[in-house]
């Protein structure tokens, strides 16, 4: 839609050009032409500005989020975290066939919750407790139900839905011009 508009002044140039083509020289519609390309040229060159300052935004984004995720979690925070949003299911190596569909509904039931708050950090933290969830989920997996094998699915593609939608979010945020 933007590039149409973009090519809505070159059009009206045209169209003036050839209403006024019986009436003026090649001399003069030659000026209106190039008339027309400056202004394009400068139209161009402000949105490619705005690509390249928004190209910057979002890589200092993307380095910060590198940064930020090099960084190793604390094991006490960790733990603390993980009994928030684990309950009585925070003993993930000890989860069950049985006990591994509850602890995926507690978890998610925490993230849906909280996560509107959350800070990246804290989504460095539920990600983590989520690879640990479903690390023992593919450890057990071969003894779980179908219908509960269905249902984590579901919330394990829920969990990342959210996270992504933060990311995007949080990227977008850092691209806007401030």
């Amino acid at each position: 839609m933007k590039s149409f508009l973009m090519l809505r002044p070159l059009a009206a140039a045209l169209v003036a050009l050839s209403l006024t083509a019986c009436d003026s020289t090649p001399r003069e519609r030659q000026e209106v032409v190039r008339q027309e390309a400056r202004r394009l040229d400068t139209v161009a060159d402000r949105a490619a500005a705005k690509l390249r300052v928004a190209g910057r935004r979002a890589a200092r984004f993307d380095s910060a989020s590198r940064a930020r995720t090099r960084q190793p979690l604390n094991e006490a925070a960790a733990s603390t975290f993980g009994g928030q949003l684990l309950g009585r299911y925070s003993a993930i190596e000890q989860l069950t066939p049985t006990t591994i569909e509850p602890a995926f509904v507690q978890f998610m039931q925490q993230v849906r919750a909280r996560h509107r708050d959350w800070t990246q950090r804290d989504w460095d933290y539920a990600t983590a407790i989520s690879r640990q969830l479903n690390a023992q989920f593919r450890a057990i997996r071969l003894d779980i139900k179908g219908r509960d094998e269905l249902h984590i699915r579901a919330l394990q593609t829920e969990f990342t839905a959210l996270e992504t939608r933060r990311d995007v979010k949080d990227l977008g945020d850092a691209i806007k011009e401030k």
